[in-house]
């Protein structure tokens, strides 16, 4: 990475300035300077990632309260210098530039050597792809993880999975940021709240998503294995499959690459998710596995997202009505779902075998 003198030309914007005013003054520029304004900063390094997944092929600068340490995550979200103060010993820079040499997205200068890279890759297994982007974003920001995924190079076609419940906001807000013509699959099970169904669009136009496509099951399916819509009194499980499971791997067909809001601290289940896994030959993307309520509550109130109107009334996760509850506010958030029973999770996220075509 190269360290350069103060007062580089061309735009210089703080960290903290709105997405959309940086893309804009990043445009047709062959050089743009961020400014953190605050040591660990994670904003700029999330504006990097976005600036790279929107095209900016130019000199991308960090500036302004950054530290050697942080050069590794500076190359991952795509930084191709750091502006230095004077005076500034640049000798741990240095050392840590030769440690962290990998970069994560070149500037257009680059190019070439970018390409040979992606070159060399086109035979690689898809397990070993996984492998080598949880290595290199073991660390880096949401948005960084998902632009990785989205990156065109990849080749890869892709579709994020959203229940539209309380937490969903968050991931589909940052789909909309990189790419809000993604296409975000919808599972219309037939027995949701009314209120998801006008949350789904209350949230889908407030974040200008253009490709929410809602799948339901086959009806002719449902009549025969379920005809009074009561299945999941007697198996949660069958209901689940017939709902979810295959729906939705009939909707995935056309796609290689699933983006999901899956979280570590959600259950025991969870707990050992990594950003980038395999499931059914597919690469699963979870740009938010390590996020805590905390940052989850912190994002959706700093970016005033529309929240799921039964949040408020007890519910802080949501699935179909039958089989949520809601929930005392100092309890598992997710003990309303599936109450009194053994199951935690619907299925759709587990291997399952594919019927040959």
């Amino acid at each position: 990475m190269q360290r350069l003198e103060p007062g580089q030309p061309g735009p210089r914007l703080s960290v903290s300035a709105p997405e959309m005013e940086v893309l804009a003054a990043a445009r047709g520029q062959k050089q743009l300077v961020l400014e953190f304004d605050v040591f660990r900063d994670g904003r700029g390094f999330s504006l990097a990632a976005l600036l790279r997944a929107r095209g900016f092929q130019g000199r991308l600068i960090a500036a302004g309260k950054v530290l050697p340490d942080q050069v590794r995550h500076l190359r991952r979200s795509g930084f191709d210098a750091v502006e230095l103060a004077i005076g500034t010993d640049p000798a741990p820079w240095q050392k840590l530039d030769q440690i962290y040499s990998a970069a994560y997205q070149p500037g257009g200068h680059d190019r070439q050597v970018r390409q040979a890279r992606l070159a060399s890759r086109r035979d690689e297994s898809l397990q070993a792809l996984a492998a080598r982007l949880n290595d290199d974003h073991a660390d880096s920001p949401a948005e960084a993880i998902l632009a990785a995924a989205l990156l065109p190079e990849l080749g890869r076609q892709a579709a994020a999975i959203s229940s539209f419940g309380a937490e969903a906001a968050v991931l589909l807000h940052l789909v909309s940021r990189i790419r809000p013509d993604l296409p975000v699959i919808f599972l219309e099970t037939g027995q949701h709240f009314f209120q998801t169904l006008a949350y789904r669009r209350t949230l889908s136009q407030s974040l200008g998503l253009s490709d929410v496509r809602s799948v339901q099951p086959d009806p002719a399916t449902v009549a025969r294995q379920d005809p009074k819509g009561d299945l999941w009194r007697d198996d949660a499980n069958a209901c689940c499959a017939l709902r979810k499971i295959q729906p939705l791997q009939d909707a995935l067909a056309d796609f290689d690459t699933r983006i999901t809001g899956r979280k570590r601290y959600q259950n025991r289940e969870r707990a050992g998710l990594r950003p980038f896994e395999v499931i059914n030959e597919d690469l699963v993307v979870n740009p938010l596995v390590a996020w805590t309520p905390r940052q989850i509550e912190a994002w959706i109130t700093e970016h005033r997202l529309p929240r799921h109107p039964l949040v408020e009334q007890g519910y802080p996760s949501i699935g179909c009505w039958p089989c949520t509850r809601a929930v005392e506010p100092d309890h598992d958030p997710r003990e309303g779902r599936w109450a009194g029973q053994a199951k935690t999770e619907c299925g759709i996220h587990r291997p399952t075998r594919r019927e040959p075509a």
